[in-house]
């Protein structure tokens, strides 16, 4: 049957009713680290079969991918790959049932920032 009432009754409360905290902030990065990931591998397939084209198409591509907005996307990229890497190792813990108290939540949210930039200079450094 049809809810009559719905006017009525009070919304849930959203983004504009609760501060942001940590965890949430990084739940929505985790989300859209992974759509710039989906962007990222098509650029990568596009500089492969650039390479795979011919000579010329390959040389515009690649001036594009390593002149240094390429290279800022690539470097975007890798942090974005390691947060992404981090904060799924977090969401396994999570699975298991660990890490669910206030404090760890708190901390773990640092850790995985943390450890995304240290392994993204860690990447930036060895390439």
């Amino acid at each position: 049957m049809a809810d009559v009432n719905r006017g009525n009754r009070p919304l849930s409360p959203h983004l504009s009713i609760y501060r942001p905290q940590i965890n949430s902030v990084l739940s929505i990065v985790h989300r859209i680290t992974g759509t710039g990931l989906t962007i990222t591998a098509l650029l990568v397939v596009w500089w492969f079969l650039a390479g795979a084209t011919n000579a010329a198409y390959y040389t515009f591509v690649d001036d594009l991918m390593t002149s240094w907005f390429g290279g800022l996307i690539l470097i975007i990229s890798a942090w974005a790959l390691w947060y992404h890497f981090c904060n799924g190792i977090r969401h396994l813990v999570w699975d298991l049932g660990y890490g669910f108290e206030i404090e760890e939540i708190g901390r773990s949210s640092y850790i995985v920032l943390g450890a995304s930039v240290l392994l993204t200079i860690i990447t930036i450094i060895v390439a």
